[in-house]
């Protein structure tokens, strides 16, 4: 395809707006030109800020696929189960398509896009960024470079935030299993992915269980309204929906997880008023219809006997900062406090570092150009530091250590 290349974005929410960043970033290597989106507010901020003509800017993602096809990609960033009719009606029109994960959230819907992306000869991309992040790339190499031995055993961590679980997976989108999908799947499906990429071979065996605990109407507090902005005991709540989000707007912050309340507004203290006081983002957390679990553990057999051990827990108060170990035949490799966040370096050195999400901590690098060759042993311990980041990387040389020593 011939730069820029031309995207059509589908679904203007927050990670429409992410992938789209680039480009703003990198004009040219890429032009959106089309969005689709139910929301008024969304499809015009998003067509002032990339100056989309009038003609492809659309209301249903389905007046897009009846156009002439005027893109050379689609970037879909729908809900979770509209993911397959979009994905197939565009493969249909000839567009290379950046799917938002999961693929889908059934198995038929998985194989159906893969079918159509395969008759019609376009690129399929599902979004596990998690893979291109700097510290995976970094773990990856050193694996690959044999610097730990064989692989044995992983394990992974992922600690979803307090307050990210309760925004995301007790009061939103991804709160009730019919509407959207398992919170396994919709959060932790980076991870499976990561674990899945670092041991390179096939699973053969899965167990799995997990269980909701707490955010259910038997632990909700003696006096507690079914809003927070009526409730008595909304001051001592960690949960209070008026310190998420009226507490942050009042403080400048109009990112995320603010911005995903005020559904068809500009984000506001009025606006976020008014959705703490109808919407579903003021609820009680004690009595809300969610039923996805809030804790879930993943334990994988490999070919060739690797195995590894994933873990997602809400009730943390680090956001997302994963943990993976992994242990060899020779050492132990381990990476702590890491998130996933895109960068140009990545791909095209020499490049300067886009922006992440809104309202997320940016990576820190002291030298982006050189992102992956800057980790550097630091003392005889073979410790690592990617760069000016505040991820390190941990290996133990077990085999040197005399029986009995600490």
């Amino acid at each position: 395809m011939p730069l820029p290349v031309n995207v059509l974005v589908i679904g203007a929410g927050n990670r429409g707006q992410i992938y789209s960043f680039f480009a703003k970033d990198f004009p040219e290597r890429m032009k959106v030109v089309g969005v689709a989106d139910s929301s008024q507010v969304a499809r015009h901020n998003f067509q002032m800020k990339y100056s989309i003509e009038d003609c492809n800017v659309f209301d249903d993602w389905r007046r897009a696929a009846a156009q002439e096809k005027f893109a050379d990609a689609v970037i879909i960033a729908t809900p979770d189960r509209l993911h397959k009719e979009p994905a197939v009606a565009f493969a249909e029109k000839g567009y290379h398509i950046l799917l938002e994960k999961p693929m889908a959230v059934t198995i038929d819907d998985c194989k159906e896009i893969v079918a159509a992306s395969k008759k019609h000869n376009v690129i399929l991309s599902v979004c596990h960024v998690l893979r291109y992040s700097p510290v995976v790339l970094k773990v990856k190499e050193l694996l690959s470079q044999g610097v730990i031995g064989e692989v044995v055993h992983i394990q992974h961590l992922e600690p979803v935030g307090f307050y990210h679980f309760a925004h995301s997976f007790v009061r939103g989108n991804w709160r009730n299993e019919k509407e959207s999908t398992f919170s396994l799947m919709a959060k932790s499906c980076h991870d499976i992915d990561i674990i899945n990429s670092l041991v390179g071979k096939r699973c053969i065996k899965v167990s799995s269980f997990g269980s909701l605990s707490h955010f259910t109407e038997e632990n909700k507090p003696q006096g507690a309204a079914s809003r927070c902005l009526n409730c008595s005991v909304e001051q001592t709540c960690p949960y209070s929906a008026k310190k998420f989000y009226l507490e942050g707007v009042k403080n400048g912050n109009k990112g995320w997880p603010i911005s995903t309340i005020c559904e068809g507004a500009d984000v506001d203290i009025e606006s976020v008023t008014k959705a703490l006081r109808k919407g579903p983002y003021g609820r009680c957390v004690y009595e809300c219809d969610n039923d996805v679990v809030t804790h879930q553990v993943v334990n994988m057999e490999f070919e060739g006997g690797v195995t590894a051990a994933f873990t997602m827990v809400a009730f943390t108060e680090k956001l997302c900062t994963r943990k993976i170990t992994i242990y060899g035949t020779k050492k132990m490799l381990a990476a702590a406090d890491y998130r996933h966040f895109l960068s140009e370096a990545l791909v095209q050195p020499g490049a300067r570092c886009p922006r992440s999400f809104p309202g997320a901590r940016r990576p820190r690098f002291s030298q982006e150009a050189t992102l992956l060759d800057d980790a550097r042993t630091r003392d005889s311990s073979d410790h690592f530091q990617l760069g000016d980041n505040d991820v390190q990387f941990e290996m133990e040389n077990w085999r040197e250590k005399s029986i009995g020593e600490g």
